[in-house]
């Protein structure tokens, strides 16, 4: 008994250096809920059957470290190559047909189109509600008609991820630029924290919104104490700018949408 019990923990201490390299796969599914390494890397060996999180929708999102961090507890090792920032294990029953190119990460690029009347397009992989913002998850490459597929639509699925629906949006339609619009972070009448930047010096003062605005857009705010109109521009929640940096901030609104 004793010699078995030596014998298994020289297995649990050896087993993770013996595992080597692994390969994300191409289009990562689970068939269960319960998603595994061998679910997501090819070559996991002993450790294809340890789970590492279990999906309770269409999907489950991994960012890219903290899936390496998993795979190294199990003695395994992904170099992420390609430098992807997020992985999606889908829904085996829910996955497209067709390869979708490196798990429908953030960072993927619209897939080359295919032979025939066939193209391409980013499209969602759920309904979303007036005012949703737009997860990795929430969008999918899908072949369709080519004449389905709406001219100037993204390129990239960077390109829509954490904007807002405009409207109700359906699964399965084609996503569309007018669909969807910055993220609305300041409403009317919110307290707002306007800071004026000059010369390394800020200067911050409280005022009151007159009307909604995005990450990027103009805004009225009327100070709290004079009573005074100040044009500034959001730059995040209850948080906007005044003076030169408010021309910046409009040129890098999506600078400001991704802290």
């Amino acid at each position: 008994m004793r010699a078995l019990t030596l014998v298994a923990a020289i297995a649990l201490i050896a087993g993770p250096a013996l595992a080597g390299p692994v390969t994300l796969r191409a289009n990562p599914v689970d068939d269960d809920g319960r998603v595994t390494l061998g679910d997501i890397f090819e070559g996991a060996g002993a450790a294809a059957g340890v789970v590492v999180a279990n999906r309770a929708g269409p999907s489950v999102v991994f960012e890219a470290g903290q899936l390496q961090a998993l795979a190294a507890r199990s003695g395994l090792q992904w170099a992420n190559p390609m430098n992807l920032r997020r992985v999606v294990v889908r829904n085996a029953a829910l996955a497209p047909g067709a390869v979708v190119s490196t798990a429908m990460t953030s960072t993927a690029p619209r897939p080359a189109a295919t032979a025939g009347a066939t193209v391409s397009v980013l499209t969602y992989a759920r309904n979303l509600a007036a005012g949703d913002v737009v997860q990795p998850e929430d969008v999918v490459w899908t072949d369709v008609q080519a004449h389905l597929a709406q001219s100037g639509g993204p390129s990239d699925a960077e390109q829509v991820i954490g904007l807002s629906a405009r409207r109700a949006l359906r699964a399965g339609a084609v996503v569309g630029a007018r669909d969807l619009v910055a993220p609305q972070v300041i409403a009317r009448n919110d307290t707002v924290e306007v800071a004026f930047v000059a010369g390394g010096v800020t200067l911050t003062v409280t005022g009151r919104a007159t009307r909604n605005a995005a990450v990027g857009e103009p805004v009225t705010i009327t100070n709290l104490t004079s009573g005074r109109t100040i044009e500034a521009v959001a730059t995040g929640p209850g948080q906007a700018v005044a003076g030169p940096q408010a021309q910046l901030a409009r040129a890098n609104a999506a600078q400001y949408a991704l802290r």
